[in-house]
């Protein structure tokens, strides 16, 4: 499984890269904020919303402390889909929220 680092990410973000980026925490949870421009598909409804998908971009994939996305990433990635893991979840966030 491909990972990245909070660090990694925030860097990208800063120097103004455009990420993919997949939040599947459940909606309450993104309440109390998530990283600007990420999407919400909670895990739950993972399977029935992934044709919103393209299967040529490169998607990270965030949950609150990493087990829900590395369930996602493995699901996505069997479905052919370039995924990668944020180690360490929203717990570790550290950079902007909206």
């Amino acid at each position: 499984m491909k990972t990245i680092s909070v660090n990694e990410l925030n860097q990208r973000l800063s120097a103004g890269e455009k990420l993919e980026i997949i939040d599947v925490r459940e909606a309450a949870e993104v309440q109390n904020g998530k990283i600007p421009t990420s999407v919400n598909i909670p895990l739950g409804l993972l399977e029935f919303r992934m044709n919103e998908l393209d299967k040529k971009k490169e998607y990270i994939v965030v949950c609150q402390s990493g087990g829900r996305s590395s369930q996602a990433v493995k699901f996505l990635d069997y479905q052919g889909y370039n995924v990668t893991n944020m180690n360490g979840g929203m717990l570790a966030w550290e950079g902007k929220l909206e």
